[in-house]
Formats: structure tokens, sequence, C-alpha cells
């Protein structure tokens, strides 16, 4: 294995194991302007265990890439909210995403928690797209109806959900990550409120500035749209 490489000023270690992996190339990575950058790698070579060392200014989302050279880039990337310390991240080759264990941080702890009732959420969603086709294709007004109804009520309660989530997070980073990641276009009370909830640290944080300027920008949006508008 080639080691990655360091400075002095890391202050995230990442260890971890890949079994089954015997050759391939591991990448660190973070979102930047938007796209994936690579932030270091390492060329596996007869080793299922990988190190990596870098420097974040405050807990953020990174990914942990494999490169298998199969052609599919939707099972190999593993998204963690990393945060300044030790961190161990484990998995297989086989089930890369599905297998992973990761050890070392308060927010991928309540990320974890916040999927597992997304998914919950997303199943249901499933449930009722089923149910509005097959109410289309047999022309039933009335199910087609009742669908809509149901989608629009659990668009609601999967918002609400977010909110009290960030909100009963205040003192993480995942609170003001979900806010400008999942709910970003919710009523603006709403994102005013998770952001005046943060502690003075999580304000401060990468996310927490995040969602300063947003909040900003939309603010200014919404004014030019009222004087904009015509007068009646």
């Amino acid at each position: 294995m080639v080691a990655a490489c360091s400075s002095e000023e890391n202050n995230l270690h990442i260890q971890g194991k890949v079994q089954g992996l015997k050759k391939g190339t591991l990448y660190l990575q973070k979102v930047e302007d938007t796209s994936l950058v690579t932030i270091d790698s390492i060329t596996m070579k007869g080793s299922e265990t990988f190190a990596f060392e870098t420097f974040i200014e405050s807990p953020q989302i990174l990914y942990l890439y494999l490169n298998k050279k199969d052609n599919n880039i939707y099972d190999d990337r593993i998204m963690f909210f990393a945060e300044p310390g030790e961190m161990i991240i484990n998995t297989t080759l086989k089930k890369f995403e599905e297998d992973v264990i990761i050890e070392g941080s308060e927010n991928q702890k309540k990320l974890l928690e916040y999927q597992a009732m997304m998914n919950l959420f997303n199943t249901r969603n499933l449930e009722i797209i089923q149910q509005s086709l097959k109410a289309q294709q047999e022309e039933n007004t009335a199910s087609l109806d009742s669908a809509n109804v149901e989608y629009d009520q659990l668009l609601r309660r999967k918002y609400l959900f977010t909110v009290n989530f960030a909100l009963n997070n205040k003192d993480l980073e995942i609170a003001p990550y979900l806010a400008i990641s999942e709910v970003y276009d919710a009523n603006l009370k709403y994102l005013d409120t998770i952001y005046t909830s943060l502690t003075p640290k999580v304000k401060e944080s990468q996310y927490g500035q995040n969602l300063k300027e947003f909040l900003k920008e939309r603010r200014e949006n919404e004014q030019a749209q009222k004087d904009s508008a015509p007068q009646a």
C-alpha cells in the first residue's frame, strides 16, 4: 500500500479496511463548488488496509471512492460525515456501500439516524407513486385524488421531520447541513429558526456559515421579487 501524503496541519486521521480488496485505488473526496474533487488517493497493492490524513476546518461531508474499473460509479462511493480526530471506516469489496461501518463521528451517527427515517419516507413515496400510476391506468379519479393528497401530506411530514431533526441537534453540524441540503426551499421562517437555534460553535462551522449566507441570499431574492411585483 502506498501511504497518502500528509502535512503537519492534518487534524483528521482515517484508517480502515476493505475486506477482499487486493488491488485498486481509493480516493478521499469532497464537494467543492458543486463538483467532487479528490483530496488524496491511495493505490492498494496486496493489502486490505488503508490510511488517510488531511485537514478540515470543521465537520463536513466527505466521500471514500473505490475505483474498481467496472464502469459503475453508483455503488463504489461512501458518503460520511467527517470530524477532526480519529475515524475508522471498515467495509467489504463485495458490498462496498452496504457493509460499511464508520466510527469516530457523532455527526455520522446522527446522519445514519436521519437516513433511516428518510428510507421509510421514500418507501412510502414509491408506494404512493405506484398507487397513482395504477389509478391513472384504471381511470380511477377518486384513487388518484387520494394518492395526490397523501403525497402532499407525506412531503410536508418529511419537511417537518427534517426541520425538527435539525432543531433537536442544534449542537451538531448536521443541523445546518440538513437545512441547506434537504430543506433549502422550505419556508424561510423554518430555516431562520434552525439557524437561530444553532450553538455558537456550529454557527461558525462551514455549514453554519453556508446557511447564514444562504439565508441572506434568500431574503435578498424575496425582497427583490416584492420590489419588482406590479403595484395593485
